[in-house]
């Protein structure tokens, strides 16, 4: 099916079949964030059970889309408040730099949201229709992110909605439609993560901050201040290394998972590119170095899980 689209003065001959548009509306950056969950949950199943490979590609590919889905919901809702214009910084505002029409990218995302439906069905008759609750909150969170009449995104709570839902719950689902339950250490394992989910979008909100402020938004950062918000990130990074060395020094998990440290530059170069800067074009490499941490530092994670399984 061909998108429907509308042209503008400042898009005119760059949209038709330029695939770049539509994989950029996805805002692929922010898609680690739903990979990695899935798959630090499913090296956890490793140690308890025989991985169910169709499942965890279904749990994989729903969470993706639910992530891209969130993100045009994001770009249509701002859109719809003024917040994205032509000078936006940032791969976001394709309806007002590309040409794309609000409506195709809402019904996109809507669309998005079918197919994971679909694809929770096949998990919840595989495993438990009790997950269909936790999905559809799971979606619900995605949704009232940047829509409704009071978005998330708008509150301090952000950070703490999006490390749960998009961190830590689904490490848990990953995890619990191949084993059939929620272990301790599970829980445990899948906090740092959460952290730094909450993190990027921490990293988002600083970079952001003075146009937030304009449009009335209350996010963290702007309760913050600059320097406290960039403080708490860096402490943010801080906390989800300690935790794992605190979980390998108490024995709940292989001292594999020391791995991590490897990752360490990317968070140091993140605290590093907002110290200072103001201008958002200036704080888009740190913001980059963010995500990043969360995509090693989760890929890590795994590894370390698997080391300790296989060795």
């Amino acid at each position: 099916m061909q998108p429907n689209m509308q042209t503008s003065p400042s898009s005119t001959g760059r949209v038709g079949n330029n695939w770049q548009v539509w994989w950029k509306l996805t805002r692929p950056h922010t898609l680690t964030a739903a990979f990695v969950p899935v798959l630090l949950g499913t090296a956890l199943a490793i140690h308890q059970t025989t991985i169910h490979l169709g499942l965890f590609v279904a749990m994989l590919i729903a969470s993706l889309l639910i992530q891209a889905a969130t993100n045009m919901f994001n770009e249509y809702y701002d859109f719809k408040r003024g917040l994205d214009n032509e000078h936006s910084v940032g791969i976001g505002g394709a309806i007002v730099r590309e040409g794309i029409k609000p409506k195709t990218v809402l019904s996109l995302a809507f669309g998005l949201y079918g197919i994971s439906l679909l694809l929770g069905v096949y998990i919840c008759m595989s495993t438990s229709w009790w997950l269909a609750i936790v999905g559809l909150i799971c979606m619900a969170a995605g949704y009232f992110y940047t829509g409704g009449p009071l978005p998330i995104a708008y509150t301090p709570f952000g950070e703490i909605v999006a490390g749960l839902f998009m961190g830590m719950l689904i490490i848990l689902i990953s995890f619990y439609i191949q084993v059939g339950t929620v272990s301790t250490t599970s829980v445990l394992v899948s906090i740092p993560i959460a952290v730094l989910v909450g993190a990027i979008l921490l990293a988002n909100n600083i970079r952001d901050l003075d146009g937030d402020k304009e449009f009335g938004r209350k996010t963290l950062a702007i309760l913050l201040g600059r320097q406290g918000a960039i403080k708490l990130l860096a402490g943010m990074f801080l906390v989800s290394y300690i935790w794992v060395f605190v979980l390998i020094l108490t024995g709940v998990t292989s001292p594999w998972l020391a791995i991590v440290l490897l990752s360490m530059p990317k968070p140091i170069k993140a605290t590093k590119g907002f110290i200072g800067k103001t201008v958002p074009m200036q704080m888009m490499p740190a913001m980059q170095a963010t995500a990043q941490t969360n995509t090693i530092f989760g890929f890590l994670l795994s590894v370390g899980l698997f080391l300790g399984y296989f060795l």
